[in-house]
C-alpha cells in the first residue's frame, strides 16, 4: 500500500533533523498546497536551505525532489477522481481471485494502516471533548459520509444530551450555527471528493471558537486546516466507490470510549431510554 507524502513525513518524523522537522511541519500545515512549488519557494516558506528540501525528499524514500512532487500531484489527482474514473483505474486488477477476497484484503489493510497512524493522545482528547456534557456536540457529513455521521449521532444521542445532527443542506446551516457557542464541538466527515459547503461550515464554526474534529481520508480534506483533531482513514477499495469501513471502525471505537468514560450517567440514560422504547413497543417481544 503506497503511503502519501504526508504519511511518510509522519512515519519518519522522529529521525529527521531539526531543520527537516521545521520543513516537515510547514509542509503538513496546509497539505498538500504547502508542498507544491519549486525547491526554492518551499525552502523559503519553511526558512530552511534548499539542500534541506532535497535531503528530506530522499529521507522519505524518493529519488529526489521531482519524484516527491510527482507523487504529490498524483495524490491531488486521486482526490478528484469521480466513481467512473476510479472504476477505470482499477480495471486491470487481477480477476482470477474472487471479488469478496480482494475486497476483504483491501478493507483489512485499510483498518491496519488507519490504526497504525492514530495518535492515541489525540484520540483521548477527542474522547474528553465528546464526553463533556457542559458543551454541545454537533455532527455533520457530506453526500456519502452523511450516513456515517448519522450512525455516530444515533449512538451519541443515547450516551449524552445536547447532541445535534446538522442537516446536509447549506441552506439550513445558519439555523444550527446560530446556536454554536465557544467550546462546543463539531464533528465533520469529509472524504474524497471534498465538499465546498462542508468547508464553509467548518470555517464559520471555527470563527465562533467551536472545536472541530475531522474524519477524512488518507489525503486529507481542506477542513484539516480548521480542525484541532484529524483522523485519517484509508478508503481505497477495488470498487468505483470508496470504502468507509475504516472510518466506521474509528467511530465505533470512539463511541465505546465515550460510553465507558461516562458510564455512570450513560447507564441511567439507557435505562430511561429502554422504558420509553417499551412504551412505544418498538421492539418485538417473544414472551
Amino acid at each position: 500500500m503506497q503511503l502519501t507524502v504526508a504519511e511518510r513525513i509522519k512515519e519518519k518524523f522522529s529521525v529527521l533533523t531539526r531543520a527537516e522537522r521545521q520543513l516537515a511541519n510547514v509542509m503538513l500545515e496546509n497539505y498538500p498546497a504547502s508542498s507544491l512549488g519549486n525547491v526554492a519557494s518551499i525552502a523559503e516558506a519553511a526558512k530552511v536551505s534548499t539542500p534541506t528540501v532535497v535531503r528530506l525528499a530522499k529521507k522519505l524514500d524518493f529519488t529526489g525532489f521531482p519524484d516527491m512532487q510527482r507523487s504529490i500531484h498524483e495524490e491531488i489527482g486521486d482526490t478528484l477522481k469521480n466513481p467512473i474514473e476510479k472504476r477505470a483505474s482499477i480495471s486491470n486488477i487481477d480477476q482470477q481471485s474472487h471479488l469478496l477476497g480482494r475486497f476483504a484484503e483491501a478493507v483489512m489493510n485499510n483498518i491496519q494502516q488507519t490504526v497504525a497512524q492514530v495518535d492515541e493522545e489525540s484520540f483521548n482528547q477527542v474522547v474528553d471533548a465528546l464526553s463533556n456534557q457542559n458543551s454541545s456536540l454537533y455532527i455533520v457529513g457530506g453526500r456519502i459520509s452523511h450516513s456515517i455521521a448519522e450512525y455516530m449521532f444515533t449512538h451519541m444521542q443515547v450516551i449524552r444530551a445536547n447532541v445535534t445532527m446538522v442537516e446536509p443542506n447549506a441552506n439550513r446551516w445558519s439555523h444550527y450555527v446560530i446556536n454554536m457557542k465557544p467550546g462546543d464541538t463539531l464533528v465533520v466527515f469529509d472524504i474524497r471528493r471534498y465538499e465546498n459547503d462542508i468547508l464553509t461550515l467548518a470555517e464559520i464554526a471555527r470563527s465562533r471558537n467551536v472545536k472541530l474534529v475531522l474524519f477524512t481520508d488518507q489525503w486529507g480534506s481542506p477542513v484539516t486546516k480548521f480542525s484541532q483533531h484529524v483522523f485519517h482513514a484509508r478508503i481505497e477499495a477495488p470498487s468505483a466507490w470508496d470504502s468507509t469501513v475504516a472510518i466506521t471502525f474509528l467511530v465505533e471505537a470512539l463511541v465505546e470510549a465515550v460510553q465507558s468514560a461516562t458510564w455512570a450517567d450513560t447507564s441511567n440514560r439507557m435505562k430511561d431510554l429502554e422504558v420509553l422504547l417499551d412504551r412505544v413497543k418498538l421492539f418485538k417481544k417473544f414472551v
